[in-house]
């Protein structure tokens, strides 16, 4: 590891231990300022990216095959009819880092993407919005008849 690139963490964390002693930012935005990538748990990843409390909504489609012959390469797309969305992140709940993808949508845009996402195994996708500073959530069950994640 780079010895600046070292520092910049190392100050970056204490950064973070400071702003939280002088009350300047609680301990959920602290939680949120970590990688969500690297979370284990589809909880811990889901708070990262959008806090605790998502809303269930219809207006969240998620495109997805009900069944994937390949869980190498799952086309998945999202679809938000909510206005103002201003994020979109995907969660594979039983890969072993649940986050896959999280998409930034610019003000005035069609809150609509699609990627490919690997599955080691059936499971649920969550796809979740941020929209008006709000979070909602939506899932969707995909089978996968070959694993992707070294099945």
């Amino acid at each position: 590891m780079n010895h600046s690139r070292r520092k910049a963490i190392q100050s970056g964390g204490g950064l973070i231990a400071m702003l939280l002693a002088a009350g300047v930012i609680s301990p959920g935005e602290a939680l949120a300022q970590s990688d969500p990538f690297t979370m284990k748990t589809l909880a811990e990843a889901m708070r990262a990216v959008g806090g605790p409390n998502q809303t269930v909504s219809d207006a969240i489609i998620i495109k997805a095959p009900a069944i994937a012959e390949n869980g190498a390469v799952v086309p998945v797309g999202v679809e938000s009819k909510l206005p103002g969305t201003e994020l979109i992140a995907l969660f594979v709940e039983k890969n072993p880092q649940p986050l896959v993808g999280s998409f930034g949508i610019p003000s005035g845009t069609v809150g609509n993407v699609s990627t490919r996402v690997k599955m080691g195994q059936t499971s649920d996708v969550y796809a979740l919005v941020k929209a008006d500073g709000r979070f909602y959530v939506a899932k969707k069950e995909i089978k996968i008849t070959l694993g992707g994640c070294g099945g």
